[in-house]
């Protein structure tokens, strides 16, 4: 058998008709584990080898019989060997009418939320080191994204130094927010530490500060895109896998997005953009228009002028009592339940309670002040088969005209690709309803995940199958 000759598809066909390049922001690799093994042992010798084989999760402790079957693509065997080999890989990107493309962990996933602190920071450590080596042939078609534990944000900020720095990686796969064992279980049955887990935010109520490691993306040059994490909570049937993906995606991205923005760090960090993989966008949409929608009645302004509990007629409140209530509904009862109503909407010197301004970790005079905090710097990764991908383009329904920043992610390797021609074709399927226009569809596969990389970070297709493209681009908006 000689070299494998790309064949043409439908999406390879409507690439060529295409005048600006593809950019594929969530394709995926299939590690090996014995490659694994092998970087693991140069980073913490035979017995870390061994503490991880203990560590990695068997599907009868966190996911359910069907996940080997759920997860990756399907029967044709030179899918899976294409996303395990990346010389195979670039050769076959533009069957699936790809330009260049990002590419994120498989077996990362679990690795980079591994309960034991040492196995965990190893273990990403020696992955990393594996993409090094793996892609450095291939650079000019793809990137890999380095696998970085949250953890903490110490052992982010190590990573993300060493994999910039060292390995020369340039993006990143960084977790939504964290899974911790819940503190209530360290105290009284420490015996189940890693076996229990619960949702941590990174930004609200976090028992860690992680604006250092936001600062550390800025000054690499690096953007955080939020992927993975393992199913907990409502996503943890230990028998339905469908039960568990469906909306997991956008269960955790929504919980990061809002408190990136409730938080103010959007606002700290003005020059960073998040992303959110494989969710899609219609949810990033709904967050979008709840948060100027309910902003517009619960800013501090609007509660005063019409929630304000201090104004309560506890006179009138009496009066309608007497007149139209009855044995239950009693006068006796609702003056002193007023009264105290009153009473707490105040402290002792007469001021708000602190408490009462849910907006004041984020400055926020005007919906414009949402919109610049929120569309300026999410992007939200989009499969081709998402039937609502188009919703980031309404401007009709979207509150001040906005679009939102969709970006188009193949999911290259996993299991709902079921054809590597067919990615892009169908992608490009809401254009011919006329769902999304051609320039929307051109923001979706091209300017979108060109702006998020090169907003901090210009160099980033510097070398690239696409870099002419990009710096054309760059050069007329600039102009």
């Amino acid at each position: 058998m000689g070299d494998y000759i790309p064949r043409k598809t439908d999406s390879s066909n409507l690439r060529d008709r295409l005048d600006y390049p593809v950019i594929d922001t969530d394709g995926h690799i299939i590690e090996a584990l014995f490659v694994i093994r092998d970087f693991l042992k140069q980073v913490g010798g035979t017995s870390m080898v061994e503490r991880f084989d203990k560590a990695m999760p068997r599907p009868r402790d966190d996911a359910p019989k069907s996940v080997p079957w759920a997860q990756f693509s399907g029967k044709y065997t030179i899918d899976r060997a294409t996303t395990m080999l990346p010389k195979l890989y670039a050769r076959r990107l533009e069957e699936a009418g790809c330009d260049f493309s990002t590419l994120y962990p498989t077996l990362g996933f679990r690795i980079q939320v591994l309960p034991d602190d040492e196995v965990r920071t190893a273990a990403c450590r020696a992955v990393n080191m594996m993409y090094a080596d793996m892609f450095k042939d291939v650079a000019d078609k793809m990137t890999p994204a380095a696998l970085i534990p949250m953890t903490t944000p110490q052992e982010a900020i190590a990573e993300v130094e060493f994999a910039v720095k060292t390995l020369g990686l340039k993006a990143l796969m960084t977790c939504n927010e964290a899974t911790r064992t819940p503190k209530l279980v360290m105290e009284e049955a420490p015996q189940l530490a890693g076996r229990v887990r619960e949702y941590s935010p990174l930004c609200i109520d976090s028992p860690y500060d992680y604006d250092p490691f936001w600062a550390k993306c800025v000054e690499l040059k690096v953007c955080p895109s939020g992927h993975s994490m393992p199913f907990i909570g409502t996503h943890q049937s230990p028998r339905n896998y469908i039960y568990n993906r469906v909306g997991f995606w956008m269960t955790y991205g929504h919980a990061a997005a809002r408190a990136l923005f409730m938080s103010g760090t959007t606002q700290r960090f003005p020059q960073l953009n998040w992303a959110f993989l494989e969710g899609g966008v219609w949810w990033g949409v709904a967050l979008y228009n709840d948060l100027v929608e309910i902003w517009e009645k619960r800013n501090m302004n609007a509660m005063m002028e019409y929630h304000d509990q201090a104004a309560i007629d506890v006179a009138l409140m009496e009066e309608m009592f007497r007149r139209y209530g009855d044995d239950h509904l009693t006068a006796q009862q609702i003056v002193p339940a007023m009264q105290a109503l009153v009473k707490a909407a105040r402290t002792p010197d007469g001021k708000v309670p602190d408490e009462v301004d849910d907006w004041k970790d984020v400055k926020l005079n005007s919906r414009e002040d949402i919109r610049d905090a929120f569309v300026d710097q999410f992007y939200f990764g989009c499969e081709a088969d998402d039937s609502l991908n188009y919703t980031a383009f309404n401007t009709k329904a979207n509150k001040l005209g906005v679009k939102i920043k969709a970006m188009f992610s193949s999911d290259l390797g996993h299991w709902d690709v079921l054809d590597f021609g067919d990615v892009l074709h169908e992608a490009y399927e809401q254009v011919e309803h006329g769902l999304m226009g051609e320039d929307d569809f051109k923001d979706f596969v091209f300017t979108n995940p060109l702006t998020f990389q090169t907003r901090v970070n210009p160099d980033f297709f510097k070398g690239t199958a696409v870099e002419g493209a990009v710096a054309s681009h760059t050069k007329a908006a600039a102009e």
